[in-house]
Formats: structure tokens, C-alpha cells, sequence
């Protein structure tokens, strides 16, 4: 008898030290971004950093995917490797990463996809926005703004990518469809990337004296075609529509250099992305699908997302 309450009681002492261990133990998350050179990507990485550190049990670690899904698939498979409690990934490509992240649920790692989301992955839980929406909001404040018989550009994100393809495919039943009088001469998938949109649109000027208006299917891109006009008359009234609402893009909203963009918010993002590790952490919750809102900024409202930039310390 005295033998059995020795083997009870050591049996209780370690799962009460179990628990205690675990409880002692921080969960090690790995942020896998698609590229910190993208003003978006580093926002958000930034952000949920931010966010990490509002959770004690959390120990979090951001790898920079730099563009290539080599690089990216290589970071996921080393965080599966290093048995890594919870693997976020921000694709570069959707499909290019989606057999990796597999992998990451076979393995029994918590698996979040993120702007954008990877639909179909059984196991696998998603924090993102509407692509669809992100476009459509500026697409329908554009039907009436852009001029009748207008010349515009396009500047488009990875093939692949879910809110590159979802954002192009908005714009054209959103506004295209709708406005047969507007033609497009220019464009091409400048990969969310400033510097080649700014290539991009400088080749257009050089074969267009008339852009209306540049259509982009995220800030950065649009930014890029920005600066190349800056400085040249002819280009003065052109309009100008992106995703994202960085703060540099609603500094050139509120300059009257951009026109409009949708926010998708990286502080909203990243506050639900660590929540749901959290929760899935946990065993709270076993599977989260969210998305998060997608409001029109414009010079109208811009100074309200100025001050929620100066707030984040994104803006002095």
C-alpha cells in the first residue's frame, strides 16, 4: 500500500512539474516574411514584433524571405527542422510554399498563412484580408474619377500570389468591364517592388505623352510610378490608386500625389495573428480562419490613418 501511494505520488509530482514546465516554457513562433525589402512586409513584420512582445509565453523569431520562394521554402523547412511550436508564413507564392506548409501541419507545428492566405490546407489556420474587396473599394471611387476615354498603366503583383491575382481580377469586373472607354497602355508585374515600378513607368512615359491614372495593386508599386512622375508637368494631374496604406502612402494622399488606397492594416493583422497563436497554442481554439477590414482612405479621411501611423511611431 505504501508502495502505491509512493507511485501516485510521484506520478502527480511529474505531471505537476510537467505542467509547471510548461507553463515556465516560452512557445518559439517563427515569422517567415516574404521580404523585408517591401514596404508592406517590413510594416507587418515590424508590427507583429510588436505584438509578440505583449505575450510572455511567446518567444518569437522573424526570417526574411527576400522575394524568392527558394529562400522562403528553405526558412520553413529549417523552422520545421528546429521544431518550431508555430510557423507563420507570409507567402511570396502561394502555391510555391503551400507543399512546405504542409509539411509544417504534418509535423504537427501549428501552421498560420498570412496576407495572403493559402486556401486549402487541411490542418493549417489563416489571418488575412478580402483582395477582392481591397480592390473593389478603390475600383468603384475610380469609376467615376478617371476621365472618359482615359489612358491608364497597371502595375501587378507575383503571378500566384493570391491578393495579386484576386486585386487584378477586382479591378477588371469592378472597372474595366464597366468602363470600355478606358484603355491600358501599360501593364506588367513589377512583384510589389518600388524600384521596378519605377522602371516600369518610366518606359511608359517614354511611349505615352497622356496616363491618366496608374492602377496598383499595392502602395509600394504605386509609389514607385509616383516618383517617376514627380517632377515632369505633363503628368500632373494623373491619378493614382494602391493597397495597403502604409504611411507613405497616406503621406502622398495627404501631398495630393496619390489619389486613394485601402488599408489593410498591419497592426490590425498582426494583433489577430498573434492571438490566434495563441489560442491555437493553447488548445483554445483548433482552427481560425479571420480577415481583418478594408476601409477607402482618401485625402477626405487620410489624416485619420496619419495619426494612427504618429501613434505606431511610423510617422514623426
Amino acid at each position: 500500500m505504501a508502495k502505491k501511494l509512493c507511485l501516485i505520488t510521484i506520478l502527480a509530482l511529474m505531471v505537476s512539474s510537467s505542467i509547471s514546465c510548461r507553463k515556465s516554457k516560452a512557445y518559439r513562433v517563427a515569422f517567415i516574411a516574404r521580404a523585408q525589402a517591401d514596404s508592406f512586409a517590413a510594416w507587418l513584420a515590424n508590427a507583429v514584433k510588436d505584438e509578440a512582445a505583449k505575450y510572455k509565453d511567446i518567444e518569437l523569431r522573424v526570417f526574411d524571405g527576400q522575394a524568392s520562394d527558394d529562400i522562403e521554402n528553405s526558412l520553413i523547412e529549417t523552422a520545421i527542422v528546429n521544431k518550431y511550436d508555430a510557423i507563420i508564413i507570409q507567402p511570396n507564392n502561394g502555391e510555391a510554399q503551400r507543399p512546405y506548409a504542409e509539411k509544417a501541419v504534418k509535423a504537427g507545428i501549428v501552421t498560420i498563412t498570412t496576407n495572403a492566405r493559402i486556401n486549402g490546407i487541411e490542418g493549417a489556420s489563416s489571418v488575412d484580408a478580402d483582395p477582392y474587396e481591397q480592390a473593389a473599394v478603390n475600383a468603384r471611387f475610380a469609376l467615376k474619377q478617371i476621365p472618359q476615354n482615359a489612358k491608364v498603366v497597371v502595375l501587378k503583383g507575383p503571378p500566384g500570389n493570391f491578393h495579386a491575382d484576386a486585386r487584378r481580377t477586382s479591378w477588371q469586373k469592378e472597372f474595366f468591364d464597366k468602363r470600355p472607354d478606358v484603355k491600358i497602355v501599360g501593364e506588367d508585374i513589377a512583384n510589389w517592388n518600388k524600384v521596378e515600378a519605377m522602371n516600369f513607368m518610366e518606359t511608359w512615359m517614354q511611349k505615352n505623352p497622356q496616363i491618366d491614372a496608374i492602377i496598383s495593386m499595392n502602395d509600394n508599386m504605386c509609389a514607385g510610378a509616383i516618383e517617376a512622375i514627380k517632377n515632369n508637368p505633363r503628368y500632373r494631374d494623373t491619378l493614382s490608386y494602391g493597397v495597403d496604406g502604409t504611411a507613405e502612402a497616406c503621406l502622398l494622399i495627404q501631398k495630393g500625389a496619390m489619389t486613394a488606397t485601402c488599408l489593410q492594416s498591419a497592426y490590425d493583422l498582426a494583433a489577430k495573428i498573434l492571438d490566434t497563436t495563441n489560442k491555437l497554442l493553447t488548445g483554445a481554439e483548433k482552427q481560425i480562419d479571420t480577415n481583418i477590414d478594408c476601409p477607402l482612405i482618401t485625402k477626405e479621411n487620410v489624416q485619420e490613418y496619419i495619426e494612427m501611423h504618429r501613434k505606431a511611431g511610423a510617422i514623426k
